[in-house]
Formats: structure tokens, C-alpha cells, sequence
């Protein structure tokens, strides 16, 4: 088996590419009509648009991105001018303190800055 790595679908990925893009810094790889971004660990993001003939429909799960960050303020600014919305403050935990936000097409993501 070959290493594992993330997709999403997405109604607009060019759009949802440039956003993670922008907010991971990191470049974009297009391959044919998928938008691939190589995360910093290594992992990958593949962006999609679903078939016409099989839509998938928008939901809502339990499985998210956690966006690690140094910064907790700073990468919560740059993702709202981004496009992403925030779901709520920011909150202390005995982990860290974290911020959960939607990407522009209605994703969750949580950025994350661990404890000292």
C-alpha cells in the first residue's frame, strides 16, 4: 500500500486550493483537475471537484484538518482574511488553546497552539 493522504471535495477547488495555499504557505501542484498541496509534515491535501455523475453533498462530520501553530492570534487573523469564518473564541485548554473556524466552502479546520 502506498502512503495515505487527505482529499476534499470541493464545488470551486481552484478557490479552496489558493485558500490553504495562502494559509499553509505553501505552493500548489496541479494535476489535471486535482489541486495538490504538500503540507509541511510531508502529508498531502488533494483538492477536488466531484463528479457530475456522483455528487457528494456538503457535510458535516466529525473529521477535521488541525492546523498546528506557533502563533494562535496571527494564524487566526490570516485565515479570517483569508475567507475563513470562526465558529467561536479562542479557548484555553490544558493542551493549548485552539479556535475552530470554516474554510470558505463551509469545511471545519482548528487551528492549534500547544502548551509550552
Amino acid at each position: 500500500m502506498n502512503t495515505p493522504f487527505w482529499v476534499l471535495a470541493s464545488e470551486a477547488p481552484a478557490g479552496l486550493a489558493r485558500f490553504y495555499s495562502q494559509l499553509l504557505q505553501v505552493p500548489v501542484d496541479i494535476k489535471g483537475s486535482i489541486h495538490q498541496l504538500t503540507l509541511s509534515s510531508g502529508n498531502q491535501l488533494a483538492i477536488y471537484q466531484p463528479s457530475k455523475q456522483r455528487p457528494q453533498p456538503a457535510q458535516h462530520g466529525r473529521l477535521a484538518l488541525c492546523l498546528p501553530c506557533t502563533d494562535l492570534e496571527r494564524s487566526l487573523e490570516q485565515a479570517l482574511a483569508q475567507g475563513a469564518s470562526a465558529l467561536e473564541a479562542i479557548r484555553h485548554e490544558p493542551f493549548g488553546r485552539e479556535v475552530w473556524l470554516e474554510d470558505p466552502e463551509g469545511n471545519r479546520l482548528l487551528l492549534l497552539e500547544w502548551a509550552a
